[in-house]
């Protein structure tokens, strides 16, 4: 299974605008980072993680030209406002793009991209929308998945993670972003990953994300394999941040791909 990062930044992107920090600044284009998305194929199957407002630049960047699902974790704009570019791969591949989640976020995108549910002139085209929504283990193509909810700020913004292994056997991972705090159901159901990809801000507090210090806790108690940290700030400088950070830590980057078993 490959893993590919398309965007690993928060809601503002990095660089935020008109910001001239050091890290906005910066000419490591590992702190560069579009709004989160992640690519992962296994066995012919490509399905992404959020389509957020560059899913458009993400899908050209990593030469994307077929996308099998989507799978979202919650309707913040900076998590589905590119979805209407899945257009492009469902008028090449002449079917409907299933899209996964919860059913208050589904719920939202219908209500966001209403246009894609109803008749009327096409112009350039509507997206052709499945809407699928999951609060139980489900399998797409090789993958098998399993929801799970934790929150985003106040108890009633729940946030769907994913923990995600091949139907073949092998290594499992979870992806975990836009939260602070995990219910015990799902640290429970979060133990035992190869690979775990979690919500890290910044270094400071937040009453929605979980800040550095705090993401390295939970992914300690759940002990995988190995973290990456996401959905991060200007506040966090990749090479310096991961210097601080325990042997098994570090923060993803933008086009960083990883291999599965």
């Amino acid at each position: 299974m490959r893993l590919t990062f398309l965007g690993t930044g928060t809601s503002h992107g990095v660089p935020m605008i008109g910001c001239q920090c050091d890290v906005c600044t910066s000419p490591d284009p590992k702190n560069h980072r579009l709004r989160t998305c992640l690519l992962i194929q296994h066995d012919g199957t490509n399905v992404v993680i959020d389509t957020g407002p560059e899913f458009r630049l993400q899908a050209l960047r990593a030469r994307l030209d077929r996308l099998d699902a989507v799978m979202l974790t919650h309707a913040h704009s900076d998590h589905i406002m590119g979805l209407d570019d899945v257009r492009a791969f469902t008028m090449r591949q002449g079917t409907s793009m299933p899209v996964y989640g919860s059913a208050a976020t589904l719920g939202e995108v219908r209500h966001r991209f209403s246009y894609a549910f109803t008749d009327g002139p096409e112009g350039g085209g509507k997206p052709k929308i499945e809407l699928c929504p999951v609060d139980r283990p489900f399998t797409h193509a090789s993958l098998r998945i399993t929801p799970f909810d934790v929150r985003h700020g106040r108890e009633i913004d729940i946030v769907t993670a994913f923990r995600i292994t091949a139907l073949d056997g092998g290594p499992s991972f979870a992806y975990v972003t836009d939260t602070n705090g995990i219910p015990q159901k799902t640290m429970d159901g979060l133990r035992g990953l190869d690979l775990l990809i979690l919500d890290a801000l910044s270094p400071n507090l937040s009453p929605t994300h979980f800040s550095l210090s705090e993401a390295v806790s939970v992914a300690q108690e759940l002990g995988p394999t190995r973290t990456l940290f996401t959905h991060m700030s200007h506040a966090l400088e990749h090479e310096r941040t991961n210097a601080s950070l325990p042997a098994t830590f570090a923060l993803a980057y933008d086009t960083q791909v990883i291999e599965l078993g």
